[in-house]
Protein backbone atom coordinates (compact mmCIF):
# COMPACT_ATOMS: atom_id res chain seq x y z
CA UNK A 1 0.00 0.00 0.00
CA UNK A 2 2.95 2.19 0.56
CA UNK A 3 4.88 1.82 -2.73
CA UNK A 4 1.11 1.96 -4.26
CA UNK A 5 1.21 5.51 -2.73
CA UNK A 6 4.89 6.92 -3.38
CA UNK A 7 4.00 5.68 -7.24
CA UNK A 8 0.71 7.89 -7.10
CA UNK A 9 2.83 11.04 -5.58
CA UNK A 10 5.63 10.57 -8.10
CA UNK A 11 3.35 10.52 -11.17
CA UNK A 12 1.47 13.13 -10.11
CA UNK A 13 4.66 15.30 -9.54
CA UNK A 14 5.74 14.26 -12.59
CA UNK A 15 2.97 15.29 -14.49
CA UNK A 16 2.59 18.67 -12.70
CA UNK A 17 6.30 19.61 -14.15
CA UNK A 18 5.40 18.56 -17.92
CA UNK A 19 2.53 20.85 -17.61
CA UNK A 20 4.91 23.64 -16.18
CA UNK A 21 6.94 23.22 -18.99
CA UNK A 22 4.44 22.92 -21.81
CA UNK A 23 3.03 26.45 -20.16
CA UNK A 24 6.19 28.07 -20.90
CA UNK A 25 7.38 26.96 -24.36
CA UNK A 26 3.57 28.53 -25.08
CA UNK A 27 4.43 31.58 -23.49
CA UNK A 28 7.30 31.77 -24.96
CA UNK A 29 6.21 31.33 -28.49
CA UNK A 30 3.40 33.70 -28.03
CA UNK A 31 6.01 36.68 -26.56
CA UNK A 32 7.99 36.23 -30.06
CA UNK A 33 5.22 35.48 -32.88
CA UNK A 34 4.30 39.33 -31.39
CA UNK A 35 7.30 40.84 -31.45
CA UNK A 36 7.43 39.68 -34.69
CA UNK A 37 3.78 41.30 -35.68
CA UNK A 38 5.19 44.73 -34.43
CA UNK A 39 8.48 44.24 -36.19
CA UNK A 40 6.21 43.85 -39.25
CA UNK A 41 4.35 46.54 -38.29
CA UNK A 42 6.69 49.28 -38.07
CA UNK A 43 8.19 48.06 -41.66
CA UNK A 44 4.58 48.17 -43.70
CA UNK A 45 2.62 50.75 -41.96
CA UNK A 46 -1.09 50.55 -42.47
CA UNK A 47 -2.84 53.78 -42.77
CA UNK A 48 -5.05 54.41 -39.63
CA UNK A 49 -7.99 55.42 -41.57
CA UNK A 50 -9.58 53.75 -44.51
CA UNK A 51 -11.49 55.82 -46.62
CA UNK A 52 -13.82 54.65 -49.76
CA UNK A 53 -13.93 58.40 -51.75
CA UNK A 54 -12.68 58.01 -54.99
CA UNK A 55 -9.71 59.00 -55.54
CA UNK A 56 -9.47 61.80 -57.97
CA UNK A 57 -7.85 62.03 -60.86
CA UNK A 58 -5.15 64.74 -61.79
CA UNK A 59 -6.61 67.30 -64.11
CA UNK A 60 -5.98 66.51 -67.97
CA UNK A 61 -3.14 68.64 -68.96
CA UNK A 62 -4.14 71.03 -71.32
CA UNK A 63 -1.15 70.34 -74.93
CA UNK A 64 1.32 73.75 -75.10
CA UNK A 65 1.05 75.61 -77.60
CA UNK A 66 3.31 78.67 -79.06
CA UNK A 67 3.32 80.79 -82.12
CA UNK A 68 5.03 79.73 -85.42
CA UNK A 69 6.08 81.04 -88.57
CA UNK A 70 5.73 79.88 -91.63
CA UNK A 71 7.02 80.22 -95.62
CA UNK A 72 4.92 81.39 -97.88
CA UNK A 73 5.17 78.38 -99.86
CA UNK A 74 4.71 76.11 -96.86
CA UNK A 75 1.58 78.15 -96.27
CA UNK A 76 0.16 77.56 -99.42
CA UNK A 77 1.31 73.90 -99.79
CA UNK A 78 -1.05 72.93 -96.72
CA UNK A 79 -3.86 74.58 -97.75
CA UNK A 80 -3.87 78.09 -95.54
CA UNK A 81 -6.49 80.75 -95.94
CA UNK A 82 -7.39 84.10 -93.63
CA UNK A 83 -10.61 85.01 -93.16
CA UNK A 84 -10.91 88.91 -91.22
CA UNK A 85 -12.68 89.70 -87.81
CA UNK A 86 -16.06 92.17 -88.38
CA UNK A 87 -18.60 93.51 -86.72
CA UNK A 88 -21.45 93.43 -88.30
CA UNK A 89 -25.28 93.57 -87.71
CA UNK A 90 -26.17 89.55 -87.13
CA UNK A 91 -29.38 88.02 -87.69
CA UNK A 92 -29.66 83.64 -86.35
CA UNK A 93 -31.97 81.46 -87.21
CA UNK A 94 -33.75 78.66 -84.73
CA UNK A 95 -34.86 75.24 -86.23
CA UNK A 96 -37.49 73.53 -84.82
CA UNK A 97 -40.10 71.29 -85.14
CA UNK A 98 -44.01 71.71 -84.74
CA UNK A 99 -47.60 70.98 -85.19
CA UNK A 100 -50.32 72.28 -86.78
CA UNK A 101 -53.39 73.32 -83.89
CA UNK A 102 -56.67 74.98 -83.99
CA UNK A 103 -56.80 78.86 -83.27
CA UNK A 104 -58.32 78.36 -80.18
CA UNK A 105 -59.63 82.40 -80.25
CA UNK A 106 -61.29 81.76 -83.65
CA UNK A 107 -63.75 78.41 -82.22
CA UNK A 108 -67.37 79.52 -82.16
CA UNK A 109 -70.19 77.18 -80.15
CA UNK A 110 -74.08 77.03 -81.55
CA UNK A 111 -76.27 76.59 -78.55
CA UNK A 112 -80.24 77.75 -78.31
CA UNK A 113 -81.60 79.93 -75.70
CA UNK A 114 -84.80 77.81 -75.59
CA UNK A 115 -85.57 74.37 -75.14
CA UNK A 116 -87.19 71.66 -77.30
CA UNK A 117 -87.06 69.47 -80.12
CA UNK A 118 -84.56 69.52 -83.26
CA UNK A 119 -86.73 68.52 -86.25
CA UNK A 120 -84.77 68.81 -89.28
CA UNK A 121 -80.81 68.75 -89.38
CA UNK A 122 -79.54 70.47 -92.50
CA UNK A 123 -74.99 70.62 -91.45
CA UNK A 124 -74.89 66.95 -90.77
CA UNK A 125 -71.25 66.17 -91.28
CA UNK A 126 -68.27 66.79 -89.19
CA UNK A 127 -65.73 68.99 -90.66
CA UNK A 128 -68.30 70.38 -93.19
CA UNK A 129 -67.34 73.98 -94.24
CA UNK A 130 -70.68 76.35 -93.44
CA UNK A 131 -70.68 80.07 -94.17
CA UNK A 132 -72.24 82.71 -91.77
CA UNK A 133 -76.15 83.00 -92.27
CA UNK A 134 -76.44 79.38 -93.13
CA UNK A 135 -79.33 77.33 -91.81
CA UNK A 136 -78.29 74.61 -89.62
CA UNK A 137 -81.35 72.89 -88.25
CA UNK A 138 -84.81 73.89 -87.15
CA UNK A 139 -86.16 73.74 -83.44
CA UNK A 140 -89.82 73.38 -81.95
CA UNK A 141 -90.26 74.73 -78.80
CA UNK A 142 -93.10 75.20 -76.97
CA UNK A 143 -92.01 78.16 -75.32
CA UNK A 144 -91.56 80.15 -78.43
CA UNK A 145 -95.12 79.10 -79.84
CA UNK A 146 -96.62 80.80 -76.07
CA UNK A 147 -94.12 83.81 -76.67
CA UNK A 148 -95.11 84.43 -80.35
CA UNK A 149 -98.70 83.64 -79.57
CA UNK A 150 -98.52 86.63 -76.49
CA UNK A 151 -96.59 88.63 -78.87
CA UNK A 152 -98.85 88.97 -81.47
CA UNK A 153 -101.76 89.06 -78.90
CA UNK A 154 -99.72 92.43 -77.80
CA UNK A 155 -99.75 93.75 -80.89
CA UNK A 156 -103.29 93.56 -81.30
CA UNK A 157 -104.33 94.93 -78.63
CA UNK A 158 -101.64 97.84 -78.97
CA UNK A 159 -103.58 98.12 -82.04
CA UNK A 160 -107.16 98.38 -80.98
CA UNK A 161 -106.20 100.66 -78.12
CA UNK A 162 -103.91 102.99 -79.18
CA UNK A 163 -106.88 105.47 -79.74
CA UNK A 164 -108.13 104.73 -76.37
CA UNK A 165 -109.21 108.58 -74.34
CA UNK A 166 -108.55 106.44 -71.23
CA UNK A 167 -105.30 108.11 -69.22
CA UNK A 168 -102.88 104.85 -69.19
CA UNK A 169 -104.22 102.34 -71.18
CA UNK A 170 -102.25 103.26 -74.53
CA UNK A 171 -99.05 103.13 -73.02
CA UNK A 172 -99.65 100.41 -70.73
CA UNK A 173 -100.61 97.90 -74.34
CA UNK A 174 -97.48 99.37 -75.86
CA UNK A 175 -94.85 98.61 -73.08
CA UNK A 176 -96.66 95.28 -72.94
CA UNK A 177 -95.65 94.83 -76.76
CA UNK A 178 -92.51 96.03 -76.07
CA UNK A 179 -91.90 93.31 -73.66
CA UNK A 180 -93.18 90.35 -76.04
CA UNK A 181 -90.60 91.39 -78.58
CA UNK A 182 -87.95 91.57 -76.01
CA UNK A 183 -88.34 88.31 -74.67
CA UNK A 184 -88.47 86.94 -78.44
CA UNK A 185 -84.79 88.55 -78.67
CA UNK A 186 -83.38 87.61 -75.63
CA UNK A 187 -84.26 83.93 -76.77
CA UNK A 188 -82.04 84.81 -79.85
CA UNK A 189 -85.00 84.90 -82.33
CA UNK A 190 -83.39 86.23 -85.60
CA UNK A 191 -84.80 89.60 -86.85
CA UNK A 192 -86.41 88.07 -89.41
CA UNK A 193 -88.31 85.35 -87.82
CA UNK A 194 -90.17 88.53 -85.83
CA UNK A 195 -90.49 89.85 -89.37
CA UNK A 196 -92.05 87.29 -90.58
CA UNK A 197 -94.63 86.70 -87.51
CA UNK A 198 -95.36 91.01 -87.76
CA UNK A 199 -96.14 90.30 -91.49
CA UNK A 200 -98.17 87.15 -91.07
CA UNK A 201 -99.76 87.29 -88.05
CA UNK A 202 -99.27 83.69 -87.82
CA UNK A 203 -97.49 81.66 -85.04
CA UNK A 204 -94.61 79.42 -86.53
CA UNK A 205 -94.37 75.70 -84.91
CA UNK A 206 -90.53 75.61 -86.05
CA UNK A 207 -87.73 78.13 -85.62
CA UNK A 208 -84.73 77.69 -87.91
CA UNK A 209 -80.97 78.33 -86.42
CA UNK A 210 -78.41 80.09 -88.56
CA UNK A 211 -74.92 79.71 -88.42
CA UNK A 212 -73.29 82.37 -86.31
CA UNK A 213 -69.69 82.04 -88.24
CA UNK A 214 -68.23 80.58 -90.88
CA UNK A 215 -65.73 77.76 -90.77
CA UNK A 216 -65.50 74.09 -90.18
CA UNK A 217 -67.44 71.96 -88.03
CA UNK A 218 -65.09 69.91 -85.66
CA UNK A 219 -68.04 68.93 -83.43
CA UNK A 220 -71.57 68.05 -83.80
CA UNK A 221 -74.40 66.58 -81.44
CA UNK A 222 -77.12 67.76 -83.47
CA UNK A 223 -79.42 64.88 -84.43
CA UNK A 224 -83.46 64.56 -85.71
CA UNK A 225 -85.85 64.47 -82.30
CA UNK A 226 -82.76 65.17 -80.07
CA UNK A 227 -83.90 67.50 -76.47
CA UNK A 228 -82.40 70.50 -76.79
CA UNK A 229 -81.47 72.56 -73.45
CA UNK A 230 -80.02 76.05 -73.66
CA UNK A 231 -76.69 74.55 -71.83
CA UNK A 232 -76.49 72.29 -75.21
CA UNK A 233 -74.04 72.90 -77.55
CA UNK A 234 -74.59 71.66 -80.47
CA UNK A 235 -71.80 72.76 -82.76
CA UNK A 236 -68.59 73.64 -82.80
CA UNK A 237 -66.85 75.78 -85.77
CA UNK A 238 -63.44 76.68 -86.57
CA UNK A 239 -62.33 79.48 -88.90
CA UNK A 240 -59.18 77.69 -90.22
CA UNK A 241 -58.24 81.42 -91.67
CA UNK A 242 -55.59 81.59 -89.25
CA UNK A 243 -53.90 78.58 -87.27
CA UNK A 244 -51.74 78.44 -84.78
CA UNK A 245 -48.31 76.25 -84.39
CA UNK A 246 -46.89 74.69 -81.37
CA UNK A 247 -43.08 74.70 -81.98
CA UNK A 248 -40.52 72.57 -79.59
CA UNK A 249 -38.02 74.52 -78.69
CA UNK A 250 -34.53 73.91 -77.01
CA UNK A 251 -35.01 75.07 -73.12
CA UNK A 252 -31.07 76.43 -74.72
CA UNK A 253 -32.73 78.99 -77.56
CA UNK A 254 -35.28 80.22 -75.43
CA UNK A 255 -32.89 83.00 -73.84
CA UNK A 256 -32.65 84.73 -77.76
CA UNK A 257 -36.79 84.47 -78.41
CA UNK A 258 -38.75 86.95 -78.33
CA UNK A 259 -42.87 87.22 -78.74
CA UNK A 260 -43.17 88.92 -82.40
CA UNK A 261 -40.05 87.41 -84.25
CA UNK A 262 -40.76 86.22 -87.44
CA UNK A 263 -41.31 82.96 -88.15
CA UNK A 264 -41.13 80.92 -91.85
CA UNK A 265 -42.35 77.31 -91.84
CA UNK A 266 -42.06 74.61 -94.71
CA UNK A 267 -43.87 71.27 -95.07
CA UNK A 268 -42.81 67.93 -97.09
CA UNK A 269 -45.93 68.04 -98.54
CA UNK A 270 -45.55 71.16 -100.50
CA UNK A 271 -41.87 71.26 -101.85
CA UNK A 272 -40.23 74.74 -101.58
CA UNK A 273 -43.46 76.46 -100.34
CA UNK A 274 -42.72 78.74 -97.51
CA UNK A 275 -45.91 80.42 -94.97
CA UNK A 276 -44.77 83.41 -92.87
CA UNK A 277 -45.67 83.82 -89.03
CA UNK A 278 -44.55 85.27 -85.69
CA UNK A 279 -44.31 84.29 -82.20
CA UNK A 280 -47.16 84.76 -80.13
CA UNK A 281 -46.68 83.56 -77.14
CA UNK A 282 -43.97 81.27 -74.98
CA UNK A 283 -45.07 78.54 -72.82
CA UNK A 284 -44.03 79.00 -69.06
CA UNK A 285 -43.61 75.12 -68.69
CA UNK A 286 -40.42 73.07 -70.03
CA UNK A 287 -40.67 69.01 -70.72
CA UNK A 288 -38.76 67.24 -68.68
CA UNK A 289 -38.26 64.86 -71.10
CA UNK A 290 -37.16 66.32 -74.59
CA UNK A 291 -35.87 69.26 -72.21
CA UNK A 292 -38.08 71.71 -74.91
CA UNK A 293 -40.74 74.44 -74.34
CA UNK A 294 -43.71 75.00 -76.68
CA UNK A 295 -43.81 78.33 -78.64
CA UNK A 296 -46.89 79.13 -80.38
CA UNK A 297 -46.68 81.15 -83.82
CA UNK A 298 -49.86 82.36 -85.57
CA UNK A 299 -49.92 81.60 -89.21
CA UNK A 300 -52.10 82.33 -91.78
CA UNK A 301 -53.43 79.28 -93.94
CA UNK A 302 -54.16 80.61 -97.46
CA UNK A 303 -56.05 77.71 -98.85
CA UNK A 304 -56.30 75.64 -95.96
CA UNK A 305 -52.30 74.56 -96.88
CA UNK A 306 -52.08 73.97 -92.88
CA UNK A 307 -54.13 71.06 -91.79
CA UNK A 308 -54.45 70.32 -87.78
CA UNK A 309 -52.34 67.88 -86.32
CA UNK A 310 -49.78 68.23 -89.13
CA UNK A 311 -46.12 68.37 -88.76
CA UNK A 312 -44.06 71.22 -90.10
CA UNK A 313 -40.32 72.67 -89.82
CA UNK A 314 -40.39 76.03 -88.02
CA UNK A 315 -37.44 78.33 -88.62
CA UNK A 316 -37.69 81.34 -86.34
CA UNK A 317 -35.75 84.49 -87.06
CA UNK A 318 -33.35 86.14 -83.94
CA UNK A 319 -32.18 89.52 -84.13
CA UNK A 320 -28.32 89.76 -82.11
CA UNK A 321 -27.59 93.50 -83.22
CA UNK A 322 -24.26 94.50 -84.23
CA UNK A 323 -21.57 91.56 -83.01
CA UNK A 324 -18.24 90.78 -83.68
CA UNK A 325 -18.37 87.45 -85.96
CA UNK A 326 -15.49 85.19 -87.19
CA UNK A 327 -16.44 82.19 -89.59
CA UNK A 328 -17.34 78.81 -88.27
CA UNK A 329 -13.79 77.11 -89.57
CA UNK A 330 -11.89 79.51 -87.66
CA UNK A 331 -12.01 77.90 -84.24
CA UNK A 332 -10.37 75.00 -83.24
CA UNK A 333 -12.27 73.16 -80.38
CA UNK A 334 -9.77 71.34 -78.26
CA UNK A 335 -12.48 70.22 -75.51
CA UNK A 336 -11.87 72.61 -72.88
CA UNK A 337 -10.57 75.72 -74.94
CA UNK A 338 -11.61 77.37 -78.12
CA UNK A 339 -8.50 78.74 -80.09
CA UNK A 340 -8.19 80.74 -83.21
CA UNK A 341 -4.54 81.55 -85.54
CA UNK A 342 -4.15 84.92 -85.54
CA UNK A 343 -1.68 85.92 -89.08
CA UNK A 344 0.66 88.66 -87.36
CA UNK A 345 2.02 88.78 -91.05
CA UNK A 346 5.25 87.28 -92.87
CA UNK A 347 3.67 84.11 -92.41
CA UNK A 348 4.04 84.50 -88.51
CA UNK A 349 0.82 82.81 -86.82
CA UNK A 350 0.09 83.58 -83.27
CA UNK A 351 -2.56 81.32 -81.28
CA UNK A 352 -4.78 82.49 -78.99
CA UNK A 353 -7.63 81.82 -76.48
CA UNK A 354 -11.01 83.16 -77.65
CA UNK A 355 -14.78 83.57 -75.36
CA UNK A 356 -17.45 82.63 -78.50
CA UNK A 357 -20.63 83.34 -77.88
CA UNK A 358 -23.58 81.76 -79.75
CA UNK A 359 -23.02 80.53 -83.33
CA UNK A 360 -25.15 82.40 -85.91
CA UNK A 361 -25.19 80.20 -89.04
CA UNK A 362 -21.92 79.77 -90.05
CA UNK A 363 -20.53 82.10 -87.86
CA UNK A 364 -19.65 82.97 -84.60
CA UNK A 365 -19.90 85.26 -82.17
CA UNK A 366 -16.90 86.59 -79.95
CA UNK A 367 -17.23 87.67 -77.04
CA UNK A 368 -13.67 88.04 -75.75
CA UNK A 369 -10.14 87.63 -77.33
CA UNK A 370 -10.04 89.37 -80.75
CA UNK A 371 -10.57 92.76 -82.63
CA UNK A 372 -12.25 94.06 -85.33
CA UNK A 373 -10.13 93.90 -88.79
CA UNK A 374 -7.93 91.51 -87.36
CA UNK A 375 -6.67 88.29 -89.54
CA UNK A 376 -7.04 84.97 -88.57
CA UNK A 377 -6.88 81.47 -90.13
CA UNK A 378 -9.92 79.58 -91.49
CA UNK A 379 -8.24 76.83 -92.98
CA UNK A 380 -6.05 74.10 -92.06
CA UNK A 381 -6.23 74.89 -88.27
CA UNK A 382 -5.30 71.04 -87.28
CA UNK A 383 -2.13 71.02 -89.43
CA UNK A 384 -1.62 74.59 -87.95
CA UNK A 385 -2.39 73.16 -84.86
CA UNK A 386 0.43 70.33 -84.86
CA UNK A 387 2.98 72.48 -86.13
CA UNK A 388 2.65 74.31 -82.83
CA UNK A 389 2.10 71.77 -80.72
CA UNK A 390 5.02 70.37 -82.22
CA UNK A 391 7.58 73.76 -81.65
CA UNK A 392 6.12 73.70 -78.07
CA UNK A 393 7.21 70.25 -77.62
CA UNK A 394 10.48 70.50 -78.89
CA UNK A 395 11.05 73.86 -77.56
CA UNK A 396 12.09 75.49 -81.09
CA UNK A 397 13.11 79.20 -80.85
CA UNK A 398 10.21 80.97 -82.59
CA UNK A 399 11.07 84.58 -83.67
CA UNK A 400 8.72 87.77 -82.42
CA UNK A 401 6.30 88.91 -84.33
CA UNK A 402 6.79 91.64 -87.00
CA UNK A 403 6.80 94.77 -85.83
CA UNK A 404 7.33 93.43 -82.05
CA UNK A 405 11.02 95.81 -81.90
CA UNK A 406 10.77 95.84 -78.47
CA UNK A 407 10.50 92.29 -77.96
CA UNK A 408 13.25 91.51 -79.89
CA UNK A 409 17.28 92.33 -79.28
CA UNK A 410 18.45 94.61 -82.08
CA UNK A 411 20.62 93.57 -85.17
CA UNK A 412 19.38 90.01 -84.91
CA UNK A 413 20.66 88.86 -81.47
CA UNK A 414 18.67 86.75 -79.43
CA UNK A 415 16.67 87.63 -76.17
CA UNK A 416 19.15 87.24 -73.08
CA UNK A 417 17.71 84.26 -70.95
CA UNK A 418 15.88 82.58 -74.14
CA UNK A 419 16.02 78.90 -73.52
CA UNK A 420 16.57 76.37 -76.46
CA UNK A 421 16.68 72.69 -75.68
CA UNK A 422 17.52 73.34 -72.43
CA UNK A 423 20.33 75.04 -72.87
CA UNK A 424 20.15 79.36 -72.00
CA UNK A 425 21.76 81.13 -75.06
CA UNK A 426 23.93 84.25 -73.94
CA UNK A 427 22.02 86.48 -76.49
CA UNK A 428 25.75 87.03 -78.45
CA UNK A 429 25.10 87.51 -82.26
CA UNK A 430 25.85 84.64 -84.67
CA UNK A 431 28.72 85.24 -87.07
CA UNK A 432 26.55 85.20 -90.08
CA UNK A 433 23.62 82.81 -91.55
CA UNK A 434 24.33 79.04 -92.07
CA UNK A 435 22.77 77.18 -93.68
CA UNK A 436 21.59 73.99 -93.18
CA UNK A 437 21.78 70.23 -95.47
CA UNK A 438 20.32 67.62 -94.04
CA UNK A 439 20.22 64.21 -95.89
CA UNK A 440 19.87 60.67 -94.08
CA UNK A 441 21.29 56.71 -94.72
CA UNK A 442 19.37 55.42 -96.31
CA UNK A 443 18.09 58.05 -98.35
CA UNK A 444 14.79 57.17 -97.96
CA UNK A 445 14.39 56.42 -94.25
CA UNK A 446 12.81 53.55 -93.07
CA UNK A 447 11.64 52.37 -89.79
CA UNK A 448 14.24 51.27 -87.89
CA UNK A 449 18.35 52.12 -88.05
CA UNK A 450 19.11 55.38 -90.01
CA UNK A 451 21.41 57.94 -89.81
CA UNK A 452 21.30 61.26 -90.23
CA UNK A 453 23.83 63.69 -91.78
CA UNK A 454 23.70 67.27 -91.49
CA UNK A 455 25.79 69.86 -93.35
CA UNK A 456 26.46 73.25 -91.80
CA UNK A 457 27.99 75.97 -94.31
CA UNK A 458 28.45 79.34 -93.12
CA UNK A 459 27.25 82.63 -95.26
CA UNK A 460 30.84 82.55 -97.46
CA UNK A 461 29.92 79.00 -98.21
CA UNK A 462 33.07 77.94 -95.90
CA UNK A 463 32.26 74.71 -93.41
CA UNK A 464 31.46 75.45 -90.05
CA UNK A 465 32.63 73.12 -87.36
CA UNK A 466 33.07 73.24 -83.72
CA UNK A 467 29.26 73.12 -83.06
CA UNK A 468 26.42 71.32 -81.60
CA UNK A 469 24.20 69.93 -83.80
CA UNK A 470 20.93 68.06 -82.86
CA UNK A 471 18.04 66.90 -84.55
CA UNK A 472 14.50 66.04 -83.15
CA UNK A 473 12.17 63.59 -84.78
CA UNK A 474 8.79 64.05 -83.35
CA UNK A 475 5.34 62.09 -84.60
CA UNK A 476 1.93 63.30 -82.98
CA UNK A 477 0.17 60.83 -81.73
CA UNK A 478 -3.19 59.50 -82.34
CA UNK A 479 -5.15 58.30 -79.45
CA UNK A 480 -7.69 57.12 -81.30
CA UNK A 481 -5.50 54.45 -83.02
CA UNK A 482 -4.01 53.86 -79.39
CA UNK A 483 -0.87 55.53 -80.86
CA UNK A 484 0.65 57.23 -78.61
CA UNK A 485 3.25 60.83 -79.44
CA UNK A 486 6.87 59.81 -80.45
CA UNK A 487 9.71 62.02 -79.88
CA UNK A 488 13.30 61.16 -80.79
CA UNK A 489 16.35 63.78 -79.61
CA UNK A 490 19.70 62.56 -81.61
CA UNK A 491 22.50 64.59 -80.73
CA UNK A 492 24.87 64.51 -84.01
CA UNK A 493 28.74 64.03 -84.19
CA UNK A 494 31.43 66.33 -86.17
CA UNK A 495 32.99 64.25 -88.68
CA UNK A 496 34.92 66.70 -91.22
CA UNK A 497 34.13 69.17 -93.53
CA UNK A 498 31.40 70.50 -91.28
CA UNK A 499 29.58 67.15 -91.34
CA UNK A 500 27.69 65.67 -88.48
CA UNK A 501 26.15 63.00 -88.27
CA UNK A 502 24.81 60.79 -85.55
CA UNK A 503 22.91 57.46 -85.81
CA UNK A 504 18.55 57.06 -84.66
CA UNK A 505 16.46 54.03 -84.42
CA UNK A 506 12.84 55.23 -85.69
CA UNK A 507 9.45 53.13 -83.87
CA UNK A 508 7.51 54.07 -86.84
CA UNK A 509 7.16 54.15 -90.71
CA UNK A 510 5.18 57.44 -91.86
CA UNK A 511 5.50 61.34 -91.57
CA UNK A 512 7.91 62.74 -89.16
CA UNK A 513 8.44 66.15 -88.40
CA UNK A 514 12.45 67.07 -88.34
CA UNK A 515 14.26 70.46 -86.04
CA UNK A 516 17.41 70.27 -86.96
CA UNK A 517 19.14 73.27 -84.74
CA UNK A 518 23.11 73.96 -84.98
CA UNK A 519 24.20 76.14 -81.96
CA UNK A 520 27.84 77.38 -81.23
CA UNK A 521 28.63 78.83 -77.75
CA UNK A 522 25.28 78.95 -76.69
CA UNK A 523 24.37 81.03 -80.30
CA UNK A 524 21.92 79.71 -82.81
CA UNK A 525 23.56 79.42 -86.24
CA UNK A 526 20.77 77.89 -87.92
CA UNK A 527 17.08 76.13 -87.28
CA UNK A 528 15.70 73.83 -90.05
CA UNK A 529 12.36 72.10 -89.90
CA UNK A 530 11.40 69.54 -92.47
CA UNK A 531 9.04 66.36 -93.19
CA UNK A 532 10.47 62.90 -93.30
CA UNK A 533 8.57 60.29 -94.92
CA UNK A 534 10.22 56.51 -92.85
CA UNK A 535 8.62 53.46 -94.91
CA UNK A 536 7.47 50.58 -92.46
CA UNK A 537 4.63 49.97 -90.53
CA UNK A 538 4.11 51.33 -87.35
Amino acid sequence: MTNFRRAFFLALAGNIIFIGILAGVWWTARRSGAKQQAANAASNPVPAVESNSPVAAPPAKETALVPIQLSIERLQSIGVKFGVVERKMVQDEIRATGTVAIDETRLSYIQTRISGHIEKVFANATYQYVRKGQPLFTIHSPELVVAESEYLLARQNAKNMSQSTVPGVSEGVASLLDSSKQRLEQWNVPEQEIARLEAAGEVAHTLEIDSTASGYITERIAFPNLLVQPDTRLYTIADLSTVWVLAQILQNDLGRLKVGAQTSLTMDSYPGRVLRGKVDFIYPDVDMTTRTARVRLVVNNPGLTLKPGMYVNVAVQVALGKQLVIPLSGVLQSGTRQIVFVDRGEGYLEPRDVLLGPQAGDQYIVLKGLKAGERIVTSANFLIDSESQLQAAIGSFVPPPPGASEAAAPNGTIPNGTTLNGTKLNGAAPPGASQIEFSSDPATARKGANVYRVKLTAADGSAVTGAQVSVRSYMAGMPQMGMASMNVVTPLSEKNGGVYEGQVTLDSGGTWQITVTAMKNGVVLANKQLRLNAEGGS
